[in-house]
């Protein structure tokens, strides 16, 4: 239960990444997991906007849900991923993040940016590598569009099935050439071809 005057500290606290500040509160039996007016936690607001003090102090405290979503179905686990956050999202993963929810994932996210260590904690956790989005967009089609080549690469070389098109029949290919990105389309015809059988292309 979030106590009465405490609010505003709290997330002023994590604004100010003041990782002292929240253990004083959390310790009064101020709730983890209170919302603010956007309904976001203090942890997912810490690893958004680069907290990371203020996020550790609140992945490391046991009553916190590092599984608490926001309005848009994101949790803790998607935001470290997009930020390339690796040492969090390690230790959320070590909370029992989920690595494989329905819809976007970690993986989508970490793929958007290109983080390679973050891709491969993932993967190394059981992530689906193919995993779709409600629109059937999977992480190598994030990587191709807006990722980096490197990520192209490791997704590919992890497994990632190129052939794939989500909802508007777009493959990562088609992702690739919306964005001009040549080289992850290059990237991506050579693993298709490498999939056929000889004389198939």
């Amino acid at each position: 239960m979030a106590i009465a005057g405490s609010y505003e500290d709290f997330f002023t606290a994590v604004k100010r990444d003041d990782p002292q500040g929240i253990a004083v509160l959390l310790n009064r039996g101020f709730d983890p997991d209170t919302r603010d007016l956007q309904g976001n936690t203090g942890l997912f607001l810490a690893l958004r906007e680069g907290s990371l003090k203020a996020a550790k102090a609140l992945v490391d405290w046991p009553r916190t849900n590092v599984e608490t979503r926001t309005a848009q179905d994101e949790s803790p686990l998607m935001m470290a991923a997009l930020k390339g956050q690796t040492e969090l999202a390690r230790k959320l993963i070590e909370r029992n993040a989920d690595v494989n929810k329905t819809g976007w994932t970690p993986l989508h996210y970490a793929a958007t940016n290109g983080h390679l260590a973050i891709i491969e904690l993932l993967l190394e956790n059981h992530a689906y590598i193919d995993a779709e989005s409600p629109n059937g967009t999977t992480p190598l089609m994030m990587a191709a569009h807006y990722g980096t080549p490197a990520a192209v690469k490791l997704l590919l070389e992890a497994g990632a099935d190129p052939s794939l098109r989500n909802q508007l029949g777009l493959s990562a290919i088609d992702f690739a050439n919306r964005a001009n990105r040549p080289d992850a389309a290059e990237l991506i015809t050579r693993s298709a071809r490498a999939a056929l059988p000889k004389g198939k292309w």
